[in-house]
C-alpha cells in the first residue's frame, strides 16, 4: 500500500478509533507521554508500516489523551501505537519505551499472528513480535430487534463452558470445532439439558502464551484465559476470520443466537490482572501507556509490582482513570455485545486500594453495582484472591451475587462422607442465610456449585482421591491439594462394576443435591455425561483432548446425562427450590403447613440437630405456587439404609420422583410416569437421595 493518507488534530473521544464516513479518528491515553506514533500497517503480519504518524504536542493533544483524524482511512488497516516518555525509576514507575510497539487498549479486533511472548520480553524493537489492532467497521450489524435478556435470578441455571474446549475434540460433529460458531452448532444441544445461562471462560482476547517457560517447552499454552491483554476484544482463537477482522461480528452472532434460544449469556471477565505479568514479564498496551497508575506498585520502588493474583501484577482497579476504564468496557459488552452478565475472577483483588489494603467501600465495585447501563445485568464476584482474602458472604455491594465457595467445600465434605456436618449442609440447602439474611441479602446471592473449571470434574471428584497434574510440567506442585474428593475405594480407572455403580450414584447425589438447593446453581460443562480430566485439578495449559469434551461420552454415559436434564426438569417446575427469599420455617397467614419442615426418622419426632449421630436429612417443602406439587427429600449420605416414614398431608398422597440408588431409568421418573406410593414407608438406601412429589389423595 503506498498511499499516504492526509491527518487532521482529531477528537479525544471516544478513546480508540471511530470509523467515520470520511476517515477514521484515533486516540489513546497517556498521561505522561512526551512522544506519540501511529503506526498503520497493510496487514497483521506486514514487516514494516506504510505510514507512520507523528503526532504533535500543540496539534494532536488535549489533557491526557493523544488523537488524530486520517482521513479516508479505509477499514480493514492494521495499526499500533509507539510512546516515548520517561524511563523507568523507582520514583515514577513509568515504562515507557519508545522502541516497544503496542497494541491499543480499546481496540475491537486484535492479532497475534506476529507474536512471541518470549522474544517481547527482550529489550530493543519489538515491532516483528507484537501484535497489532485492526480497524474493524462493526457499524452495520444486524441485531434483529435482540437485546439482552431479562431472566431473573431465581430461575437461573448457569452452566459453565469453555468456548474452545466445547467443541474442538473431533466427537463434537461441529463446522468449526472450538469457535463461537462451533457453539452456535451446539445451542439446540443446551436447550434440550434445560439451563438458562452459558458462563463463557475468559472470551476477551488473552495470551495463549502466557504460561511458565518450562511449561511452555512442553507445547502447552493458556488454555483456560485468564491472561487478557485487550478487553475490548473477542478472543481471536475463537474466530473463523480473525484476520479478516470479524471478532465483533462473530461473537455477536452467538450471542443473537443464544438469547433465539432463550438463553443469557455470562462473561468470566479478568480485571484482576492482566498478561504483562511482573517486572520480568512482556510490554504489550498498559506498562507503556499507563504503567504507574494502572498496576499496584510498592510505594518505595514502584518498579516493584505487588501480585495478590498468583500472576505477577495486579490492577490498580479503584484509580479513577482505570476504574473508568473498566467500567466503560463492562458497559461496551452489554451496549455493544447484549451480553446478560459478568463473572469477575478473584474479585476480591479489585476491593483493594493503591496501597494493598483492603477498602470497605471500593468505588469501582460500587460504580459497577451503581451504572445504570449495567442495572440489569447479573454481577457475580468470585469473592476471594491469590492473597489469602475472602470475601465470600461479605462482598461489597448488595447486587453482588457470590461464587458460594462455602456451599462447595460443605457438600463435598457431605457427599464424601462426613455426616457430621448436617445442620450446615441443611444451611447451604436453604440458601445460605447465615451468609446473606444479615445484610439483607437473598438466597440469589450465593452462587451455588460443587464444581467448575479449577479443579475436578464431578467424575474425577468421585474416582481420584489426590490431584495428578504431572502433564503440566510442574512436577504435581500446581492445583489444589485439598479437593474432598473421595475415590470410592480405587484410584483412577478401574474395570470393578460395583466401583463403577458406586461413583455413578455419587455423582447422581451432587447432582440431585445442586438442583434440589435453593439459591442460584452452576453446572459444569460435561459433568452432565461425566467427563473425566484423568484426574488434573488445573487444565489451564492442557489445550488437547485431556481438556476438551468427548462428545461420544454424551452416549456412553446417556444415563447420567438423562438425570441431569429431568432434574433440571424438576427444578423448574418447583417454585419451592427456586425461592427468591428465605425460608422460614412459618405457616404463611391462613396456611396450614410450614414453608420448610424437618423431619426425624419418624415424621412425627423434631429432628435431632447435634450432629452427634450420623442421621439422614429429611424435609418437606410445601407448593410455592398454585400449579405446583409440594416435595418430601430424603438425603442420606450415611454408610446405612434407612426405613423413614412419609408425612401425612390432608388430601394428598406422594409419588417417588427420584431415587439416585436405582438404575436409569427408574432413577429419575417424570410426572407423567409416576405412581402413587401406596405404604407411608419407604427403604433409604446408603450414600442415596429420594424424591417424592405430592399428589391428590
Amino acid at each position: 500500500m503506498s498511499t499516504r493518507y492526509s491527518i487532521r488534530p482529531g477528537c479525544p473521544y471516544p478513546l480508540g478509533y471511530k470509523i467515520y464516513d470520511d476517515g477514521v479518528n484515533f486516540s489513546i491515553s497517556s498521561r505522561h507521554a512526551t512522544q506519540v506514533e501511529l503506526c498503520l500497517y497493510q496487514k497483521a503480519d506486514s514487516k514494516k508500516p506504510f505510514q507512520v504518524i507523528e503526532l504533535q504536542r500543540n496539534f494532536n493533544h488535549t489533557f491526557f489523551s493523544w488523537h488524530v483524524f486520517v482521513e479516508n482511512l479505509p477499514a480493514g488497516v492494521w495499526y499500533g501505537w509507539r510512546i516515548d516518555g520517561p524511563s523507568l525509576t523507582r520514583e515514577s514507575g513509568l515504562r515507557f519505551d519508545k522502541d516497544k510497539l503496542l497494541l491499543d487498549p480499546w481496540a475491537r479486533a486484535v492479532s497475534s499472528k506476529l507474536w512471541n511472548r518470549f522474544k517481547a520480553r527482550q529489550p530493543g524493537d519489538n515491532s516483528q513480535q507484537a501484535m497489532r489492532a485492526m480497524v474493524a467497521d462493526n457499524r452495520d450489524y444486524d441485531w434483529e430487534g435482540d437485546k439482552p435478556l431479562a431472566i431473573r435470578s431465581e430461575k437461573a441455571i448457569i452452566y459453565e463452558l469453555h468456548v474452545g474446549g466445547f467443541t474442538r475434540h473431533s466427537s463434537s460433529g461441529v463446522k468449526h470445532p472450538g469457535t463461537f460458531a462451533g457453539l452456535i452448532e451446539k445451542i439446540p444441544y443446551l436447550q434440550q439439558l434445560g439451563i438458562t445461562h452459558v458462563e463463557l471462560l475468559p472470551v476477551m482476547a488473552f495470551d495463549e502464551q502466557d504460561v511458565p517457560d518450562h511449561t511452555a517447552a512442553l507445547g502447552l499454552k493458556n488454555y483456560w484465559g485468564y491472561s487478557t491483554h485487550s478487553f475490548f476484544s473477542p478472543h481471536p482463537g475463537y474466530c473463523v476470520n480473525p484476520e479478516k477482522g470479524t471478532h465483533v461480528q462473530e461473537f455477536r452472532d452467538l450471542v443473537k443466537a443464544l438469547h433465539t434460544a432463550g438463553i443469557g449469556v455470562i462473561m468470566d471477565v479478568v480485571f484482576n490482572h492482566t498478561s504483562e505479568s511482573g517486572e520480568d514479564g512482556p510490554v504489550i498496551n498498559f506498562k507503556g501507556i499507563m504503567g504507574n497508575s494502572f498496576y499496584l506498585t510498592d510505594k518505595h520502588d514502584k518498579r516493584i509490582f505487588h501480585d495478590y493474583t498468583g500472576c505477577g501484577n495486579t490492577v490498580n482497579a479503584n484509580h479513577p482513570l482505570v476504574s473508568n476504564f473498566i467500567i466503560t468496557c463492562l458497559e461496551y459488552w452489554v451496549r455493544e455485545m447484549h451480553v446478560d452478565g459478568f463473572r469477575f475472577d478473584l474479585a476480591s483483588a479489585l476491593a483493594r486500594g493503591e496501597d494493598g489494603s483492603v477498602l470497605q467501600d471500593p468505588p469501582l465495585v460500587w460504580g459497577i453495582e451503581l451504572s445504570e447501563q449495567l442495572s440489569r445485568t447479573k454481577l457475580i464476584a468470585e469473592a476471594w484472591d491469590a492473597a489469602g482474602l475472602y470475601q465470600v458472604g461479605s462482598f461489597p455491594g448488595y447486587r453482588w451475587g457470590e461464587w458460594n465457595g462455602r456451599y462447595r467445600d460443605v457438600m463435598r465434605r457431605f457427599l464424601a462422607g462426613d455426616t457430621h456436618i448436617i445442620s450446615e449442609v441443611a444451611t447451604r440447602i436453604c440458601g445460605s442465610s447465615d451468609l446473606y439474611q444479615p445484610q439483607y441479602r437473598l438466597p440469589i446471592s450465593g452462587i451455588n456449585f460443587i464444581t467448575c473449571h479449577d479443579g475436578f470434574t464431578l467424575n474425577d471428584l468421585f474416582s481420584y482421591n489426590h490431584k495428578h497434574n504431572e502433564a503440566n510440567g510442574e512436577d504435581n506442585r500446581d492445583g489444589c491439594n485439598n479437593n474432598l474428593s473421595f475415590n470410592c475405594g480405587v484410584e483412577g480407572p478401574t474395570l470393578s462394576p460395583a466401583i463403577h455403580k458406586q461413583r455413578k450414584q455419587h455423582a447422581k447425589n451432587a447432582t440431585a443435591l445442586l438442583l434440589l438447593s435453593i439459591g442460584v446453581p452452576m453446572l459444569l460443562a460435561g459433568d452432565e455425561f461425566l467427563n473425566s480430566q484423568s484426574g488434573n485439578n488445573n487444565g489451564y495449559c492442557q489445550d488437547n483432548p485431556l481438556s476438551w469434551l468427548d462428545w461420544d461420552q454424551a452416549q456412553s454415559n446417556a444415563d447420567n446425562l438423562r438425570f441431569v436434564q429431568m432434574m433440571v426438569q424438576l427444578r423448574k417446575r418447583h417454585g419451592s427450590l427456586m425461592r427468591r427469599h428465605f425460608l422460614t420455617g412459618e405457616a404463611a397467614s391462613g396456611e396450614t403447613l410450614a414453608d420448610i419442615t424437618w423431619h426425624n426418622v419418624d415424621p412425627d419426632q423434631p429432628f435431632d440437630w447435634s450432629g452427634n449421630q450420623a442421621l439422614p436429612l429429611v424435609y418437606s417443602l410445601k407448593a410455592l405456587h398454585d400449579d405446583e406439587t409440594d416435595l418430601h427429600i430424603a438425603i442420606n449420605m450415611t454408610d446405612l439404609p434407612w426405613t423413614l416414614k412419609l408425612p401425612v398431608i390432608s388430601g394428598q398422597g406422594w409419588c417417588l420422583a427420584v431415587n439416585t440408588a436405582l438404575d436409569s431409568p427408574q432413577d429419575i421418573i417424570a410426572p407423567e410416569a409416576q405412581k402413587p406410593f401406596k405404604t407411608r414407608h419407604y427403604q433409604l438406601a446408603p450414600r442415596s437421595i429420594q424424591v417424592f412429589e405430592s399428589h391428590k389423595d
